[in-house]
């Protein structure tokens, strides 16, 4: 493994309230790493961190090997960040905003201009180019928010809830460019709350809570680490008698409502166990008028670890 981005033991304060406390977590070339947290955990603290923006009260940053501080312009240079707020000069055009952060960033007009050029056809704005982007829509200004980060070619890249905001053809575009990142071998720590972005996108999820590392790994691994387990529940025409579902390895009946008890909720081993469950259901209940199958996911998993779901109120 070859990691571009290292953080070791991260702590920040501000006054009596602990942002960080502690947090250590490495990205390597080609690997997108989910930074999962609800709002206020200390995800946007830690990409300031990462890329300069603030110093750490204690603990160490290393872009691309190199020592982050703030007489580090090697490490910076390496290194894209995408703000989650929209980073765009409204008056100026699509084009324009990109060729300014290429100066920005040390390219030359021509690189400048040759770099603006390919990466407005990336991200689907080549034929809104000379546009104002005041004008843009969300969507569009989000796009154009992760093309200015990456107009340098950095070997890492730190994107900060990149699709607040967006509509589904700007959400997929942006998991597009994401993707094809990795592929050429870049180093993606993607933060946001969003649980499903993270499975689609993450090969490996970082847990953050009050600022500190709950839980990392692939996503399967946290969710059984979590111990969370398939449901189902099933609403049939009558009363299911008692331990109907008896016969199914390691099935547990959790709840029943309704007046006639005729809604149950049971908790299954594994997902394929499903169909029987149906299958008994209708046995003994009479037709099977509802079913809903729940597969544990990461937001089971953080709950289950924190107490707290991803999109609680801090």
């Amino acid at each position: 493994m070859n990691p571009r981005i290292e953080a070791e033991k991260l702590r920040k304060h501000y006054g009596d309230r602990v942002a960080l406390d502690g947090v250590s977590l490495k990205v390597s070339a080609g690997e997108v790493v989910g930074l999962l947290g609800p709002n206020g955990a200390g995800k946007t603290t830690t990409l300031s961190i990462l890329s300069g923006v603030i110093p750490p009260d204690s603990g160490e940053v290393r872009i691309g090997g190199i020592m982050m501080n703030g007489s580090s312009p090697s490490a910076r240079g390496k290194l894209g960040l995408v703000p989650q707020s929209i980073a765009l000069y409204p008056t100026l055009t699509a084009r324009e905003n990109l060729l300014f952060f290429g100066r920005m960033q040390g390219l030359s007009g021509d690189v400048a201009a040759g770099r603006a050029t390919e990466l407005l056809d990336e991200v689907g704005l080549a034929d809104r180019a000379r546009e104002p982007v005041g004008g843009f829509s969300g969507g569009m200004k989000r796009r154009l928010n992760l093309a200015c980060g990456m107009m340098h070619r950095p070997c890492a890249l730190l994107l900060d809830e990149p699709t607040v905001g967006v509509d589904p053809q700007s959400r997929g575009r942006i998991f597009s460019i994401v993707e094809r990142a990795r592929e050429r071998g870049e180093a993606i720590l993607y933060s946001t709350h969003y649980m499903e972005e993270v499975e689609r996108l993450a090969d490996r999820v970082i847990l953050i809570d009050r600022g500190r590392v709950v839980a990392e790994g692939a996503s399967a691994a946290l969710i059984a680490l979590a111990g969370t387990e398939p449901r189902i529940e099933v609403t049939t025409a009558n009363p299911l008698p008692p331990e109907w579902a008896h016969g199914v390895e390691g099935v547990r009946e959790l709840t029943r409502e309704g007046d006639n008890g005729a809604k149950v909720s049971l908790a299954l081993v594994r997902v394929d166990q499903a169909p029987e469950i149906l299958r008994m259901a209708e046995r003994d209940g009479g037709q099977v008028v509802e079913f809903y199958l729940h597969r544990p996911n990461l937001q089971d998993a953080f709950l289950a670890l924190t107490g707290r779901a991803l999109r609680d109120v801090p």
